[in-house]
């Protein structure tokens, strides 16, 4: 049976990138989009937060909820925030920032500077954990929000007054290389907090001009997310059962999602313990 089929636009979460320098106004926007997401309801928003108390500071938008992430900023502990915001019925999760799981205190790279042996040949080690942090972002139940700083410097520009004054410029994203291309949507905010798409699959800010992230941004969003048809749901077994051979079972058993692949480990183990020796599965 062939796999070729038409395409077409299921429903989706969001998953949208915020970046800017410092004073950018990326936490404030985030929250504002995420209202919008939840349809007005930020008791339905969780704020993973990694800025030293800077997700409590905008509690006059709303009753959002507020995950506090200290260090050590390892990938596991981001997605343990993850995995609990999801577990409490967040519709929308802001992880602000997921710089400090690239260059944080015990972030991706400060674990592997502290590796002995071969540096190229660590990166094999840590770069699946790095991974494992990005496809719990990218399978989330949740909409989810990214936040990232941006290396900044300093240029000349002519201000109001016709004066040259120093002003922010942001620079690359702090974080792995390449991560923006996983996203639906990416924003930069510039100093005065307007915005610009750098990435856009929804085609809602493609060639528009820069504006200011509010409530609506989120809706918009939302309306996007839900314009599509309900997705189609996998029959994992049908699938299992059907494969013609050892390479096409492994294929399949690798595209399952990480909690399928648990349920099938613990049905196993399940019978292990149930059978004699003898009969023990292998």
């Amino acid at each position: 049976m062939s796999g070729l089929r038409k395409a077409t636009r299921q429903k989706a979460k969001i998953r949208l990138g915020l970046s800017a320098v410092s004073g950018g106004g990326k936490t404030y926007s985030s929250i504002l989009i995420a209202k919008g997401l939840a349809k007005g309801d930020l008791n339905k928003v969780a704020l993973i937060d990694t800025e030293n108390g800077s997700g409590d500071l905008y509690a006059n938008l709303g009753d959002y909820n507020v995950f506090t992430l200290e260090a050590p900023y390892t990938p596991e502990r981001y997605i343990k925030a993850i995995k609990e915001c999801e577990d409490e019925g967040m519709e929308v999760i802001i992880i602000d920032s997921i710089t400090h799981e690239w260059n944080g205190r015990g972030g991706i790279l400060e674990i592997h500077s502290a590796m002995t042996g071969n540096s190229f040949t660590n990166w094999s080690v840590v770069t699946p954990r790095h991974e494992k942090f990005k496809q719990a972002i990218l399978t989330s139940t949740c909409h989810i929000i990214t936040t990232v700083r941006r290396k900044q410097d300093y240029v000349m520009e002519l201000n109001e007054k016709g004066k040259q004054t120093p002003t922010k410029v942001g620079l690359k994203e702090e974080t792995r290389e390449g991560f923006e291309y996983e996203l639906t949507v990416n924003i930069e905010l510039d100093q005065k907090h307007n915005a610009s798409s750098t990435k856009d699959r929804t085609g809602l800010f493609q060639d528009q001009p820069s504006f200011v992230p509010s409530e609506e941004t989120g809706k918009m969003l939302l309306d996007w997310c839900e314009s599509g048809i309900e997705p189609v749901k996998r029959d994992y077994k049908k699938e299992l059962e059907e494969a013609k051979n050892l390479i096409e079972l492994q294929a399949i058993y690798l595209s399952l999602p990480a909690e399928i692949k648990t349920e099938l480990t613990s049905v196993k183990d399940n019978m292990k313990t149930k059978l004699t020796p003898k009969e023990n599965v292998k």
